[in-house]
């Protein structure tokens, strides 16, 4: 296999250190950026339970809200991807404490490669860009064409967010690309083993129902996707020469919260947790919003079902996803090992 030089933005990040873990393990050089040094010495550690980097890994401070630093750590890379994107628990008090980050950052890495001639930028969007703010009851089957409708008034801002960095990023390429490609990858809520501690905000869908952090669950459901399932898309999206130009929906199918809970209490009922099974009424969680981050983030979609097509990513870049038990078992079992739960 030819080795290249891959820089992951957001190397600290629940995806971005499985992407880099499978990268080493390919026999890349990567190159990581992280926001502080400070995380550098947990990088190393969490990466080094998994492959031997040697001195094929470096970590670069870089932020997505300055210039400094991307342009010394693009020079000289084959190849970006741009896994780094800001996340809150909860509702932003202004819709552009995520706007602005996610397309001024999108943007920032996107010229900082192009300038650097890298061949290929793999961006990681969501499905958030390609389903939300369309009508609540529809049996519509989203695809790659479909995007996020950011003028409805029940879409959320980190839903607009990712649409609008999403956009900006197939824009500047088209215009100002200086001929490097792009690919976007379109996760839905991603679960899987968690690397350390930091189970992160992709974590709390599985975190909360190990803690019983509700007495049942929301009417509200995810198109799910292992973790190393979106890493290993990424790879695939880097490597495959029909992947550029193209978005691909990277989740399996969608499957309510109760049915993840369902899942997790048939596999750890036996060790004491007690998951709760049930279903609230849609009422319930508006009142526990103020509460409880997490259920102001998924109001708006309160009993409402997406199903997403993923032909694209299996037939062009040969993906077979885990499925919902292995990835749902899997990060439970990781974060009763790092002491999460």
């Amino acid at each position: 296999m030819t080795t290249h030089t891959v820089l992951v933005s957001g190397a600290t990040g629940f995806v971005g250190l499985h992407t880099v873990i499978q990268l080493l393990q390919d026999g890349h050089v990567v190159r990581g950026t992280l926001r502080s040094p400070k995380r550098e010495a947990e990088v190393r550690e969490s990466i080094a339970r998994h492959v031997d980097a040697g001195d094929r890994l470096s970590l670069h401070q870089c932020d997505l809200l300055s210039d400094n630093g991307w342009d010394e750590a693009i020079a000289g890379c084959d190849y970006v991807l741009h896994v780094a994107s800001p996340f809150i628990i909860g509702a932003p008090k202004h819709e552009d404490d995520l706007i602005i980050p996610a397309r001024d950052g999108a943007l920032r890495v996107l010229k900082a490669a192009a300038k650097a001639g890298v061949k290929r930028t793999v961006m990681t969007s969501s499905v958030a860009a390609v389903s939300a703010g369309h009508d609540r009851d529809t049996t519509h089957i989203f695809n790659e064409d479909d995007w996020s409708n950011t003028d409805s008034p029940e879409i959320g801002a980190y839903e607009k967010s990712k649409t609008i960095a999403e956009r900006a990023a197939w824009d500047f390429v088209k215009s100002d690309g200086a001929g490097m490609e792009l690919a976007v990858i379109n996760p839905g809520a991603i679960l899987g083993p968690i690397l350390n501690s930091d189970s992160g905000t992709s974590g709390e869908i599985v975190r909360q129902l190990m803690t019983r952090a509700m007495p049942a669950c929301p009417r509200v459901g995810f198109a799910c996707v292992d973790v190393r399932d979106v890493a290993s898309a990424h790879l695939a999206a880097m490597a495959t020469p029909d992947a550029a130009g193209k978005r691909f929906v990277c989740a399996i199918e969608y499957a309510w919260f109760s049915y993840i809970a369902k899942i997790l209490d048939k596999r750890f009922r036996k060790d004491g947790y007690k998951i709760p099974t049930g279903e609230l009424p849609n009422f319930v969680p508006r009142v526990m919003q103020h509460f409880n981050p997490v259920l102001k983030q998924i109001i708006p979609n309160l009993g409402k079902r997406r199903d997403y097509d993923n032909a694209q990513i299996k037939s062009v870049l040969d993906w077979q996803p885990r499925s919902l038990e292995e990835m749902s078992v899997s990060m439970a079992e990781s974060m009763i090992e790092f002491g999460v739960v």
